[in-house]
């Protein structure tokens, strides 16, 4: 790779150094075009919310070295309808699923390396590609692969400024170590990511509850690209107050914490506010299509904080997360230990316990273990909490990324105020993020959305250089 020289008019400038920016950057060097990737962190601290990820959410038709069984179209569609409740654009969406097939073959020439496929408690088998070692190394392969081929990197980049006039990007203010430059090129990729590590932009959407979230992922997504592209007439997509938000361990980092800190002992037990009371069905369906609606779920809870509350039992049947819990020889121990009303959790944990009609249970399917007469329910894997010691994880909204985000049509090009698309602005990744996900997630789509859109963006950004 050879040096960055700003004064260089590149054919594709890409903002934004994950996932999605990076397969834009492959792609679009691969096609001939000079490429410059402007990433605003510091090089260790590369590759945005990706270096943190595991697993690619995949439509095959039959077996694989790295999958199981079949994951066809219409089931992956049906399974996002039912997580976003419909708030998706059905055609980027099944573009999306589609361009999936195709993708590890691609991601695997570009360096990636997968696990075989992962057995357990995630059901994940059939539909999610793990990486071998986790999303560093697929970012350190990406990133690899991109220098081979003569793409230009520069660290501590952030963009500050767009110049886009009638519908066309004519270059950008750059802060590069801390001094201000231009960068100009002929087409821009947006792949820099959400706001979700912009407290006064979470504010605004949360109010006050904003300042007890903790960001699981990169401090650098700021929103400042986003900010720029809609404050020059971009169409916005999305709500500002959807994100994909998971319930994360509370006692973790403020930024950057990662997947260690996700709790996945929810379905296994009960989850309490601080009131002690509970306050959604926690065995409503499989944990990869429900876990990041807990985040939210928690955020709109007194102080924004839970618990997640199991016995004996379920210890060894769920992922440990890095922090140790809380464990007391009876309920009321663990009530002082949480901080929480000992009468209040000992009234909840005696009507659930009470309300439990045990059936077979099996955590890796859909069992019958339900509960009867109780608000709210617990659809599946109830089983009365009466096995001591007992173990508490406390919960807070972990922001993964935020789905306000810029309009895209089938060819990654952003779509300006006026509908019609821009010039030579293409986006991919959680800056876009919304067109697919209104609401909620699905395991390993994230991934999907700018492995695919990166793809694209690429593709587009340089044919349009080329013009």
């Amino acid at each position: 790779m050879g040096p960055v020289d700003l004064s260089l008019t590149y054919d594709v400038l890409v903002a934004g150094g994950g996932n999605a920016g990076l397969c834009a950057a492959i792609t679009a060097r691969r096609r001939g075009a000079s490429v410059l990737v402007l990433e605003a962190a510091p090089k260790d601290y590369r590759a945005g919310n990706s270096r943190h990820t595991r697993n690619f959410r995949c439509m095959h038709r039959a077996p694989t070295a790295v999958l199981t069984e079949a994951y066809c179209e219409d089931e992956y569609w049906e399974d996002l309808k039912r997580v976003t409740a419909g708030k998706t654009n059905e055609g980027l969406a099944r573009m999306t699923i589609r361009a999936s097939e195709g993708c590890l073959e691609w991601m695997q020439e570009q360096g990636a390396r997968f696990q075989p496929a992962l057995g357990g408690t995630l059901q994940l088998s059939r539909t999610n590609a793990f990486f071998l070692g986790g999303g560093k190394a697929l970012m350190n392969a990406y990133y690899r692969t991109a220098e081979q081929l003569g793409v230009h990197i520069a660290y501590d980049a952030e963009v500050i400024g767009l110049d886009i006039r009638d519908r066309r990007f004519c270059g950008a203010r750059v802060k590069i170590d801390g001094a201000e430059t231009k960068a100009g090129a002929r087409t821009l990729v947006l792949a820099a990511g959400g706001f979700e590590s912009n407290i006064g932009w979470l504010r605004q959407a949360w109010g006050p509850a904003a300042d007890n979230f903790l960001i699981r992922g990169t401090p650098y997504n700021l929103g400042t690209c986003l900010k720029l592209m809609l404050d020059a007439g971009a169409k916005s997509v999305g709500d500002p107050r959807q994100c994909h938000a998971v319930a994360i361990d509370a006692r973790g980092p403020k930024f950057d914490g990662g997947i260690v800190t996700r709790v996945d002992s929810v379905t296994l037990g009960i989850v309490v506010n601080r009131e002690g009371r509970r306050f959604y069905d926690e065995g409503e369906d499989f944990w990869p299509k429900r876990y990041a609606i807990w985040g939210r779920l928690i955020a709109e809870q007194p102080d924004q904080i839970a618990y997640s509350i199991i016995d004996s039992k379920p210890v060894g049947k769920f992922i440990p997360p890095v922090f140790p819990p809380v464990r007391a020889s009876s309920m009321g121990e663990l009530a002082v230990a949480l901080g929480l009303e000992r009468a209040a959790l000992e009234a909840t944990v005696d009507a659930y316990n009470a309300a439990v009609r045990p059936g077979r249970f099996d955590h890796t399917r859909l069992d019958d273990c339900h509960t009867e007469g109780l608000t709210p329910p617990k659809s599946h894997w109830a089983q009365r909490l009466d096995q001591p010691p007992y173990y508490a994880y406390p919960l807070r909204p972990g922001i993964t990324f935020t789905y306000l985000g810029l309009a895209v049509n089938e060819r990654a090009c952003v779509v300006m105020g006026d509908d019609k698309p821009a010039d030579n602005v293409f986006a991919a990744g959680e800056i876009m993020a919304g067109n697919v996900l209104g609401q909620g997630y699905l395991a390993g789509i994230g991934m999907t959305i700018g492995t695919v859109f990166g793809r694209i963006a690429g593709e587009e950004a340089a044919r349009r250089a080329r013009n």
